[in-house]
């Protein structure tokens, strides 16, 4: 068969057409196409053309014209079948129902993999020879340290406060059927301090932090930032990891303890009004329940929860691509990731405890 074009094949001119290209019947055989008379064509007359090539199961051959024409045709690409039209090309429904959850474990590995590359790398810098010959300037760790901890006292402080009310106050509640609200000192104490003081505290720097640490190095990475500074000879991990690392593991340990002081300040004040336990007994009982295990078991906990936010939170940072639905998905996936790792230690913490007795 032979079909011979003629005219203006441009995205004005070819709605006249598009009627008489659907009534040419598939042909039986090969199928000529001749330009010879067509004057000008853009991509949308190129993709017209090629639907004929392809109803002719690509056989087409492409005579006359302009060679420009037939090599803008040829460059497009093949149709491809549209999705869901073919069963065999979605897989088996066991495959759809666990290909998610595969690519999950596969990507986890790759996820540990990077932060081993990150720990390793901070590491190395604490010898302060990353970025620069003359080390890791202090001024960048005291930044950070003023950007992690100082400016998160007031929502640490804040959110401790209501919590250890709440718990207090709840305690109060339960107990007071059995006459012993005093004990409610002692939930307080030993739940915050060997538990909720150091979670809460990592999960909102996780939200908090975290999550800035991940835009920041993402958006340098979406500048070519990050690039810049390889071009140049400095170690990305030394100049923007290291030392964000390095300020959250001194600035977590130390707003733990902000939020346990919080803490047990609300639950004293809900104590006093809610069952007539004064200051000087709260402490009193506090003295008598409170050990220093208990105070040590939360604080052990903190450097290990500050390294685990700051790592994932770099890692994520690296992997933004060049579009900022690819930045706030790693963001999302930061915060996510962080805060799962952290309860996740935090369980593990307590077995050893439990297992050491300690």
């Amino acid at each position: 068969m032979r079909v011979s074009l003629s005219g203006s094949w441009r995205n004005d001119r070819i709605s006249s057409v598009l009627p008489e290209i659907e009534r040419i019947p598939a042909p039986g055989a090969s199928l000529q196409i001749d330009l010879g008379a067509v004057t000008d064509m853009d991509m949308a007359g190129a993709w017209l053309v090629r639907r004929l090539v392809e109803r002719a199961g690509g056989q087409a051959e492409l005579v006359g014209g302009n060679s420009v024409f037939s090599e803008l045709i040829n460059a497009l690409p093949h149709e491809v079948t549209p999705p869901g039209r073919s069963s065999a090309s979605r897989g088996s429904l066991f495959e759809r129902m666990f290909a998610p959850a595969g690519k999950a474990v596969f990507d986890m590995g790759s996820d540990f993999a990077a932060m081993m590359h990150v720990l390793g790398s901070a590491v190395r810098g604490a010898q302060l020879k990353l970025g620069r010959s003359g080390g890791v300037s202090p001024a960048s760790v005291v930044n950070q340290l003023d950007h992690m901890g100082v400016r998160a006292v007031p929502i640490i402080v804040l959110m401790s406060f209501l919590i250890g009310a709440i718990i207090a106050q709840q305690g109060a509640f339960q107990l007071r059927y059995f006459g012993a609200e005093i004990f409610v000192v002692d939930l307080v104490g030993i739940l915050q301090l060997r538990e909720i003081g150091v979670l809460l505290t990592a999960i909102m720097i996780a939200g908090r932090s975290g999550s800035a640490i991940t835009a920041e190095i993402g958006s340098m990475k979406m500048r070519e930032e990050i690039d810049a500074l390889k071009v140049i000879g400095l170690n990305p991990i030394g100049v923007l990891i290291f030392p964000r690392l390095v300020a959250l593991t001194i600035a977590l340990p130390l707003l733990t303890i902000v939020a346990n002081f919080a803490a047990l300040g609300g639950a004293a004040i809900v104590a006093f009004v809610y069952s007539d336990i004064t200051f000087d007994t709260f402490l009193s009982r506090l003295h008598e329940a409170v050990d220093y295990s208990s105070v040590a078991s939360g604080m052990i906990k903190a450097p290990f929860m500050a390294l685990i936010i700051g790592i994932v939170a770099a890692v994520e940072g690296m992997k933004v691509g060049g579009s900022a639905e690819s930045l706030g998905r790693h963001v999302t996936a930061s915060v996510v990731k962080s805060i799962f790792v952290v309860i996740l230690v935090d369980g593990l913490f307590a077995m050893f405890y439990a297992a050491i007795d300690f």
